[in-house]
């Protein structure tokens, strides 16, 4: 296998990448390229941060109701402030490669790399190929979950099985034919297969570098996966497996009440972190949620900047920097996000116990000792209602909450969200049940692949 230039123009993915493609595209490796030949090689391949190390885009955030733009410029040209707007489109250009779809197909072809290559390496064991099988097939499924969770209706079981999805590609041939767009039920099916299939030759520890694969992260992302879904039996499940499947002492909150180590700064050995994705930006966030914060929440030194009474220009940031010492936000799972899972699922079962509990645990690493109070009721609504809250405030830009979002609407959870300018004028309106909730495939997508059906 060679690294090869080329143009996955097939799925409308217009970027020039430096990707792997099979020796009947090169006979030669072109100079300054490596040959994908040994188990080394695709040990590497899994390895490059750069390539794979990022999931959600920093545009996934700006779907969320808890960002703001004040100073947008009208008519939005940019895709960041389209995706803002919630326009139907994010770009006319239909040369350049789509907004979501590109990167996350362009990381799956990388997936699919390693899958259809690995067994024809030279060096290496068999349980050595089938790890990096393993680790590709989840790298894979936590691709699609993306992909399903952006053009894909929200999961209801009801209907699932004839929505559409995404095309499943399983190939990084580009001179094959673009699949079909499977249905909803069809890429979760496969998620979920393709996962429970590679957790027996999954490494049991990622801890050295919690970007590569393990079981608790194959756990993990079961979790998110069927919290999607709203299956939260299962959800809660998974999630209480990612944590009893850690090896011990490796996995352990981030305590906000004193100063972080430097030790922890490098996103790829953060003890908190299960499977880690990066993601560089900053983001301004909505006023009225930094107005459900608790003013000695630590939450608000560690993550943001400045203050912010009014909707001006002086904004807060949400980078892991500062005050935080921290590198890059974690946008792949987390203990904190499992134990946030499990608490959901226990609140909505009435098991209060446990949910605070889970909820307690967060919170008291949050607030300095002499500040913090904890949580107490037997209300399982209020009990809900502050798991949503702590998942806004500890999980505010980490690309999830559309995702939330989405499935609190099918609930009728979610009010009207509005875009305003600096004037205070609504600009752009998310109403309830949206058809916005689903995103449009792109039209630089159906430009090459016409017989697709648009959403």
């Amino acid at each position: 296998m060679l690294y090869k230039r080329y143009l996955i123009g097939l799925l409308g993915i217009y970027a020039v990448m430096a990707l792997s493609a099979c020796n009947k595209y090169l006979d030669i490796a072109p100079k300054g390229f490596t040959t994908l030949t040994t188990v080394t090689n695709y040990d590497q391949w899994l390895n490059d941060a750069n390539k794979l190390g990022a999931s959600a885009t920093t545009e996934l955030n700006q779907l969320g109701d808890n960002v703001d733009n004040v100073n947008i410029i009208l008519p939005a040209t940019s895709s960041s402030n389209l995706v803002y707007l919630w326009a139907a489109q994010f770009t006319t250009d239909v040369k350049i490669s789509p907004v979501f779809w590109g990167a996350h197909y362009a990381n799956i072809n990388s997936y699919n790399t390693v899958l259809e290559g690995v067994d024809k390496a030279t060096d290496g064991t068999e349980a050595m190929k089938r790890s990096l099988k393993a680790e590709a097939l989840l790298g894979r499924a936590f691709e699609y979950f993306y992909l399903i969770n952006l053009y894909g209706k929200p999961y209801d079981a009801a209907t699932a099985a004839t929505d559409l999805g995404v095309p499943f590609v399983t190939s990084n041939d580009v001179s094959q034919k673009v699949p079909p767009r499977s249905t909803v039920k069809e890429v979760y099916d496969r998620m979920i297969a393709d996962i429970n299939a590679a957790l027996p030759d999954l490494p049991k520890d990622n801890s050295k570098n919690r970007m590569r694969g393990s079981v608790q992260a194959a756990y993990s992302v079961l979790a998110r996966i069927y919290l999607t879904m709203r299956n939260y039996t299962e959800a809660s499940k998974n999630a209480q497996l990612a944590l009893q499947t850690a090896v011990p002492n490796t996995l352990t909150m981030i305590d906000y009440r004193i100063a972080i180590p430097v030790s922890i700064v490098s996103l790829s050995i953060r003890p908190d972190a299960i499977y880690a994705r990066r993601l560089l930006g900053y983001e301004i966030p909505e006023l009225a949620f930094m107005k459900t914060f608790d003013s000695k929440d630590l939450r608000l030194k560690v993550f943001y900047s400045g203050a912010r009474t009014t909707r001006g220009t002086f904004t807060y940031g949400t980078l892991f920097t500062g005050n935080s010492g921290l590198s890059n936000t974690n946008t792949g799972t987390s203990l904190q996000e499992m134990k946030l899972i499990i608490a959901e699922a226990a609140a909505r079962a009435g098991d209060v116990n446990t949910a605070l509990g889970h909820l307690n645990d967060i919170r008291m690493m949050r607030f300095n000792t002499a500040d913090y109070q904890p949580l107490q009721s037997t209300d399982k609504d209020q009990i809900l209602a502050w798991v949503f809250r702590e998942r806004s405030f500890e999980l505010p830009y980490a690309g999830l909450r559309w995702f939330d979002m989405r499935r609190l609407d099918k609930e009728n959870r979610m009010p009207v969200v509005n875009r305003y300018n600096a004037q205070n004028s609504v600009i752009a309106t998310l109403p309830q049940q949206a058809a916005a909730y689903t995103l449009q495939i792109p039209n630089a997508v159906l430009l090459f692949n016409p017989e697709m059906p648009q959403n």
